[in-house]
């Protein structure tokens, strides 16, 4: 199977910037001259609990777990032809009187996507009151029971913005 690549693009975003435009409706760039605005945990705690979607063919789940020691941390997982393709854990951190949003890629059998000691970093770019906009990554409530996340996402050398749609599953 393919090996989706999560990844930014440098290149790709300065791009953006020097264009002055986003080509993807629902996500948003950071600009270094503005900065991240300042927000907490209270801004996201919407999100925690256990979502199922699908996607890339399969079904997604992420399961997010309530606030705790300034961060909240998540797990995402696809599942298609009834076998996981790839894992992802995740942390949205309070740092800096801000939020950032790291994850790191696993394949089925818990080997790295990256090095070591390298995580795929989102920087806060803005909240509104059911959205929260990290660089080029947004996550959207739409009810208590419903979210979408959209992200940007470079496969093959094409750049797309994919939305994951979740539903809250219950216990």
């Amino acid at each position: 199977m393919k090996k989706l690549a999560f990844a930014l693009v440098a290149f790709f975003v300065l791009h953006l910037y020097a264009s002055g435009q986003n080509e993807f409706p629902n996500t948003m760039f950071y600009n270094d001259s503005v900065g991240s605005p300042k927000a907490d945990l209270s801004v996201i705690a919407w999100l925690q609990g256990h979502w199922r979607g699908e996607a890339f063919g399969g079904i997604t789940e992420e399961i997010w777990a309530p606030p705790l020691g300034g961060s909240m941390m998540g797990a995402f997982k696809l599942v298609s032809e009834d076998k996981v393709t790839f894992y992802e854990l995740e942390t949205i951190s309070e740092e800096n009187e801000t939020l950032i949003l790291r994850l790191k890629h696993f394949h089925s059998d818990l080997k790295g996507w990256e090095e070591k000691d390298k995580t795929v970093d989102f920087k806060l770019v803005k909240v509104t009151s059911d959205k929260v906009y990290f660089e080029g990554f947004t996550i959207e409530r739409l009810n208590k029971n419903e979210i979408n996340m959209y992200v940007v996402i470079e496969d093959d050398n094409k750049t797309a913005e994919v939305k994951f749609n979740y539903h809250r599953m219950t216990e």
